[in-house]
């Protein structure tokens, strides 16, 4: 079974544009994340996929592989597709290109999810939570999943609602990691933008929408994921430790 990373990245990003070009320790963001998942011996190759001749030549300057978009893209899942689709791989994982401490053991587990069932199309990961301040925050995204672990519903809003008080929920943050088998993840390009994943900004409620399921694998990682000036602030204290 082949397996692929692919890493998109964006320059322009909304929260913190530029933000996988600046410097965490003596290495950009994005090459801290290429370079540790390429460490992981997981994959047959890794491949950054980015609108920036920046990000471009940042990995080919040091000796890794990058690809350059061909169109605008209105996510990462549209944007690797399109460099996937002339590539020969069985299983394509997804890497968020602002997590610059990526390890081996989620992804491990991730690919697994597909060894495991043929009938996997889609898979992704979610660590559970017990901090209120982050399930209530909308940047949290939230998943519910039933008794296989496949994913119900992901949402920004708290999920499940905690209404009956004698029972205690269990409340799931969801990873955006994901992997796909490759006529998955390009069928996902061929279908137009569903209404909950334009009310919720949410790119995955697009497979669930379309009647694709996606098996959720528990991690208990919690990638540091850069997306704000304080973040990479923290991940800077983080690396020193």
């Amino acid at each position: 079974m082949k397996s692929i990373a692919f890493i998109p990245a964006r320059y322009a990003a909304t929260r913190f544009p530029g933000k996988l070009m600046q410097r965490l320790g003596d290495k950009t963001i994005i090459r801290h994340t290429y370079e540790n998942t390429v460490g992981t011996l997981l994959f047959d190759e890794v491949i950054v996929v980015t609108d920036s001749p920046v990000i471009f030549n940042e990995i080919i300057e040091n000796g890794g592989y990058a690809v350059m978009s061909k169109t605008l893209h209105e996510s990462g899942s549209d944007r690797i597709a399109e460099a996937a689709a002339d590539i020969d791989a069985d299983i394509i994982i997804n890497v968020q290109g602002d997590e610059p401490f990526v390890k081996k053991e989620p992804l491990q587990n991730l690919l697994h999810a597909f060894e495991a069932d043929k009938n996997v199309l889609v898979a992704s990961l979610m660590h559970e939570i017990h901090d209120s301040n982050l399930i209530a925050d909308a940047n949290t995204v939230k998943v519910v999943v039933d008794k296989n672990q496949y994913a119900l519903l992901f949402s920004r809003s708290v999920i499940p609602f905690h209404r009956d008080k004698n029972l205690a929920p269990v409340y799931y943050k969801h990873i955006g990691i994901y992997g796909y088998r490759k006529s998955a993840l390009l069928n996902f390009t061929k279908w137009p933008s569903g209404r909950l994943e334009a009310i919720e900004k949410l790119e995955q409620l697009r497979y669930l929408e379309n009647g694709i399921r996606i098996k959720m694998v528990i991690t208990n990682e919690s990638p540091v994921s850069i997306d704000t000036p304080e973040d990479l602030e923290r991940a800077k204290k983080l690396l020193v430790k």
